[in-house]
């Protein structure tokens, strides 16, 4: 059941074949994104949480040119198995250090509202740089 943090989906993976002249290859692709996981049973369901530390992040995706929802696999040699499905371009990128398969799609727009809603109720996060102190950093002369 969808929440203000909280939004069920069901994601869709295939296998996608390129020919690319001698050589064949393949990659896995999110084929499709179901924000209505009862409206389909193709795919593995998950879940797109938002957490009140990461709203900077949140409104960095929301504020490019092309906001992206990022998938998480975990690709073992037998099998592909859905670990997270995040707005979160930093959550992914640790993903990545970690060698998981990170897939992006474009955010669909329900989702881009329902985000915009959840920081307009709890306000942007913002860094604050800390003042350094009178001496610290460069050598004094």
């Amino acid at each position: 059941m969808k929440t203000e943090d909280n939004w069920p989906v069901r994601c869709q993976i295939i296998l996608h074949q390129t020919q690319n002249s001698k050589w064949q290859t393949s990659n896995w692709q999110v084929d499709e994104i179901f924000l209505d996981p009862c409206a389909s049973d193709l795919g593995v369901e998950s879940e797109i949480q938002l957490f009140k530390d990461e709203r900077t992040d949140y409104r960095f995706n929301l504020n490019s040119d092309n906001p992206k929802l990022f998938v998480v696999l975990e690709n073992d040699i037998e099998t592909l198995s859905l670990v997270s499905v995040t707005v979160s371009q930093s959550v992914a990128g640790s993903y990545l250090d970690g060698d998981y398969l990170v897939l992006s799609v474009d955010l669909p727009l329900p989702v881009q509202v329902w985000m915009e809603a959840y920081l307009a109720r709890h306000g942007e996060l913002i860094e604050h740089k800390r003042k350094k102190r009178k001496g610290a950093g460069r050598a004094s002369q």
